[in-house]
């Protein structure tokens, strides 16, 4: 599966997502064209594969905090330890830099991108809700969610920048500690501070 991916990578940021089929992924990666479609149920999921790119990626963060950690501290706390491991999940792995140009340059990519951001806060609001039993209606759950989702997306938008501009991945990494500490700062205490998990 991981040789299938990667060939077929390589050929989209050679020549384009658009412009390369499944088929000439299947004949480069010397595999049958439905053994492709085993793996990947769609050609998006090539890039984006939802083992990676999931929508729960948020209230998996959060719901797996430790007690006395809040949602949004969860997530905060999370970004930065992907960022100080140069982590693939927050594009900071190696060729990036030749990956996300074609990744925006893909219509279907580009919208996959920003329905998973959506996906990704209707799913922290559910469990938010769940968690702190807000009443149906209760427009405090969607909100935090929003601004933890905003923040997420800030990140990506941030090193997605820095990284087609040619900067170094350490070069990018500093800068996103820093907007994240400035983004930390602008929060407000009942966003900081709302959802902590109460001790065992």
């Amino acid at each position: 599966m991981r040789r299938i991916a990667e060939t077929a990578m390589h050929m989209f940021v050679e020549r384009g997502f658009e412009a390369v089929t499944i088929a000439e992924v299947a004949e480069a990666a010397d595999v049958a064209v439905n053994t492709v479609y085993n793996h990947f149920r769609v050609k998006e999921d090539l890039v984006l594969p939802p083992s990676e790119a999931s929508a729960g990626r948020l209230a998996e963060i959060v719901a797996a905090r430790a007690p006395g950690v809040s949602a949004a501290r969860a997530v905060l706390d999370r970004l930065r330890d992907e960022i100080r491991q140069r982590s693939r999940t927050v594009g900071l792995s190696p060729g990036f830099g030749r990956v996300l140009p074609m990744m925006l340059a893909a219509p279907t990519l580009a919208a996959r991108l920003r329905d998973l951001g959506e996906q990704m806060v209707a799913e922290l609001a559910e469990l938010l809700t769940a968690e702190t039993g807000a009443a149906p209606g209760d427009p405090v759950p969607g909100l935090v969610a929003a601004q933890i989702g905003w923040v997420h997306s800030l990140l990506y938008g941030e090193i997605g920048k820095r990284t087609v501009a040619g900067e170094r991945p350490d070069d990018i990494a500093e800068a996103a500690l820093t907007l994240l500490d400035v983004v930390e700062g602008l929060l407000s205490e009942q966003v900081l501070t709302y959802a902590t998990r109460k001790d065992a």
